[in-house]
Parts: structure tokens; sequence; C-alpha cells
């Protein structure tokens, strides 16, 4: 109790599109009030908000909202002074990518870094999660895996087929994801897979990631055959 007012906690988890944050809203029933419309992708900061029952909706989403303002002006404030990246809104692009490639904290810098060198020298970012954006629009999951024709099939945001940062981010990042983003590691590395453990393995070369990749299909493989 807060006052005597009972209080209770709504959680977004990072990584959450806008779309996915309101529709959860809707369904909590210790809230109160109609939402207008979908706020901005990436706007909304993720985390634990305490409210009392029967707060408004709309006011929550505002309270997220200011809360990722203030989290990315501090985070761009103290930026990296080399980045190809110019305004706060790419930064936000450029961390819902990070967010929504690993979940690992500690790797989020390199994973940064692979993309910021990846725009320093003019490569195509070629990342999976801007294609699934792509598809749904940020309403639900996908579901399955990524086909072949889908990284060739343009839209806005399938950065195998656009150049630099797509339009708009493809969720709403953390704070850890809106930081690396502006400060990335100072790595050569230009690509990274999955290790089957959870997180990355990062290669500088496209030799070495070749390598890697092969060792990640035969994970799968493996894990094809005991399922």
């Amino acid at each position: 109790l807060d006052g005597g007012f009972p209080r209770t906690r709504v959680t977004v988890a990072e990584g959450a599109t806008s779309w996915q944050v309101v529709e959860g809203l809707k369904k909590a029933p210790f809230l109160n009030g109609t939402i207008e419309s979908i706020q901005d992708e990436g706007s909304l900061a993720p985390g634990s908000f305490e409210v009392t029952p029967g707060a408004s909706r709309e006011a929550l989403l505002q309270r997220m909202s200011s809360e990722q303002s203030a989290i990315l002006a501090a985070a761009w404030a103290s930026r990296a002074s080399d980045l190809p990246i110019s305004t706060p809104e790419e930064a936000l692009v450029l961390a819902s990518i990070i967010e929504k490639e690993t979940a690992v904290a500690e790797e989020r810098p390199w994973v940064s870094s692979v993309f910021v060198n990846r725009l320093n020298q003019g490569m195509r970012l070629q990342t999976d999660p801007t294609v699934i954006y792509g598809i749904t629009a940020g309403q639900g999951t996908l579901g399955r895996g990524l086909r072949r024709s889908e990284l060739s099939r343009p839209t806005p945001w399938n950065t195998y087929t656009i150049d630099g940062l797509p339009p708009t981010p493809i969720a709403n990042p953390g704070r850890e994801a809106i930081e690396a983003s502006v400060n990335p590691a100072s790595t050569e590395y230009l690509f990274f897979v999955a290790n089957g453990e959870g997180g990355h393995v990062f290669a500088s070369t496209l030799a070495e990631h070749n390598v890697n990749v092969q060792r990640w299909r035969r994970i799968e493989q493996q894990r094809s055959t005991q399922n």
C-alpha cells in the first residue's frame, strides 16, 4: 500500500513492439481508459512501472514515453565521437536492432560494433529481425523461420535490400541497448552467428564467419535429429 492505495506493477519486456505493449495494456483489467493510437515504434521504455488500480492506460504510455526520451537524451549526450549515425532517432533505430539480435547483456556493445563497422564500410546490415519486422509490422511474432525468398523481398525495413538503417525502430529497446548503440565496443568484427548456447560468436573476416556458420549448422542438425 502507498498512502492507503494498493499498488501493482506493469512490466514491459525489452524488445516488445509498441503494438504488443498496447495490446498487453488493453488486456490489463486493473487499468482504465481507451488507447487512441499506437505509439511510435521505439518510443516506449521497457521496464517495471508501479500503478494504482484504475490508473489510465494513456497516462502509463505517456510515462513510458517520457522515460524513453530521457534515456535516449542522456545516452546521446555521452555518445562516442566517431559514430556513423547523426541523430538520436538513428541511435534508437540501431538500438532496437541490437535489442532484437541478442538477449545477452555483455554482447550488446559487440553487436553494436558489428553494425557500426558495417555502416562505416558501406556494407548492408543484413540483420534478420529487420526482415521479420517488414513482414509482421511489429504485430505479433512470425512464428517460423525466415524463408530465403523473404530475405531478398524488398520492404522498407529489409536490411538485406536497403542500404544503411531502416526508417524506424523495429522494437522498443532497453537502456543497455540504447547505450550500446552510441558507445559500441572497439572491434574489427563484421559478422556474428549463434553459438548454440544462447549467445553469438563474432568474426572479422568472411572466411572466419563461414567456419562459424558451418559449426552452427552442425549444431542445428544435431538438435533436429535428437527431437
